[in-house]
């Protein structure tokens, strides 16, 4: 059956207060993104029984409605010429939804603006680490040897594959730089130069600072103006570039503002920069780098002393904080995991929790009649399996509820478990059923245990509750 779209944007927009409820409206590729101004006006209930929306949700300040590619674009034109509004972009939406929220959901908001930019860079990075760790990990394919040491003439592209994929992890800092700056309003490229800055060659490395400090070797310094200023860089270091680049960002827009367009060119990056640079190695750097490891240690003694407990709250509350937003705040713990210790072990229970919304996901095909919501929980659980948990978490398990809990049930038992056995992944990767390539070669058999577990304890328990108990949100 068509899809009338006039009628749909209608339907749409007396479904969720009117015109006048509406602050500012978007669109991506399957949702369309409206900041209201009293979300209480919504008929949630009567907009999901719209004939072209498949499911809504409030995520990042904005009622998220989906309605399928090449179906949103169409109602959301329809929609901007019933109200007689000009068509906005994502980021100004983005940027008044953000201003609505309270400090901490602006602050979550500011990490995944950060974030977010940068992860396919990261993803892709991981995903060359794992084939680079099949061809160069011991007893995978052979015993005793990896693919390189049976076939050597595979080892020059093996290394090729290394540095490509190791790439986005040496320069961190400059992409992270990149984007915080961006983010504040600066220009980008001074982002950029300001991570490379931080990782300069002529600097010590950060990863022999702490091997340095334990033998009791001398650290370089500058000494300048009677300071003395350790002369280290802070590769793998997230919290460093993160606030320098806030503070580049913030002196570059304050220094445009006072300074004739005639001489910017000349004063503004050069200022900027050497302030910012300046303030990096005597404050900003020394003081992150420190409250980076305090956090990084926390981390890693909690799930080192208390593993069973560890592990089964992070498997259970890692669902919960994608619906916050909140789990943007361990991408930085992941990335500085990945590049100052074994690795992290976190991520793992993160692939782990989107493959056991999408085994929920798919349960429900079996216990939904309506085939609209059929075909969306047998297509949004192969996304979450491909790590894009949000249309089988918003769009079907959310809605239910109880196929929620039950794959929170099956990411609790498999992140507990995964956790005693110490599983690590050594690079940030997709996740779900591909993160295996960046779990550590000599943990793939206890990974893919925790796989076992979150493909079956959700879809069986999903199954039952649903068929056998038929909870009332069925008939919802």
């Amino acid at each position: 059956m068509s899809i009338n779209y006039r009628k749909t944007a209608q339907q749409v927009l007396e479904l969720i207060g009117g015109e006048e409820n509406i602050s500012s409206a978007t669109h991506c590729v399957t949702r369309l993104r409206i900041v209201l101004n009293d979300t209480d006006q919504v008929n949630t209930e009567e907009l999901e029984r719209v004939e072209a929306v498949k499911g809504s949700f409030y995520s990042n300040g904005q009622l998220q409605i989906i309605l399928g590619n090449g179906v949103v674009d169409k109602v959301y034109k329809e929609l901007m010429e019933i109200t007689g509004r000009e068509e906005q972009t994502k980021d100004e939406a983005k940027e008044d939804a953000a201003n609505r929220g309270n400090p901490l959901q602006r602050a979550i908001k500011v990490l995944a603006d950060v974030f977010i930019p940068i992860l396919p860079a990261i993803v892709t990075a991981g995903l060359l680490l794992g084939i680079n760790n099949i061809l160069t990990g011991e007893g995978i394919f052979f015993d005793g040897a990896s693919v390189i040491d049976v076939y050597p003439q595979w080892a020059d592209f093996a290394e090729i594959i290394n540095v490509i994929a190791s790439t986005a992890f040496v320069f961190l800092p400059a992409l992270i730089g990149w984007s915080v700056v961006k983010r504040f309003g600066g220009s980008p490229l001074l982002g950029i130069v300001l991570g490379l800055i931080l990782v300069h060659p002529d600097l010590m490395n950060a990863h022999a600072y702490g091997d340095a400090v334990a033998a009791g070797e001398d650290i370089p310094t500058w000494s300048i103006f009677g300071l003395e200023i350790e002369a280290i860089g802070y590769q793998g270091q997230v919290l460093p570039i993160f606030v320098a680049g806030i503070i580049l960002a913030k002196l570059e827009v304050f220094l445009r503002k006072y300074i004739p367009n005639s001489l910017q060119l000349l004063l503004v990056a050069p200022i900027a920069l050497l302030l910012t640079g300046f303030l990096a190695f005597i404050f900003i750097g020394p003081i992150t780098f420190a409250i980076g490891n305090w956090i990084i240690d926390g981390f890693i003694w909690l799930f080192g002393t208390l593993p069973m407990l560890a592990g089964l709250l992070y498997g259970a509350l890692y669902a919960p904080l994608v619906i916050t937003g909140m789990h943007h705040t361990f991408l930085a713990v992941d990335l500085q995991l990945t590049t100052t210790a074994d690795g992290t072990f976190l991520w793992p229970i993160l692939a782990l929790s989107n493959i056991a919304q999408g085994s929920a996901a798919f349960a429900m095909y079996f216990v939904l009649k309506n085939q609209n919501l059929k075909g969306l929980s047998g297509t949004s659980g192969l996304t979450a399996w491909l790590g894009v948990t949000e249309p089988a978490l918003f769009g079907v398990n959310l809605r239910f509820r109880f196929p929620f809990l039950c794959a929170i049930i099956g990411s609790s038992i498999a992140g507990m478990y995964i956790t005693i056995n110490q599983v690590l992944a050594t690079t940030v990767g997709v996740g779900g059923v591909p993160g295996i390539f960046s779990i550590q070669i000599g943990s793939w058999g206890a990974f893919a245990i925790g796989m076992v577990i979150v493909i079956i304890v959700p879809f069986i328990s999903t199954l039952l509750v649903g068929r056998v108990m038929k909870p009332k949100s069925l008939n919802e």
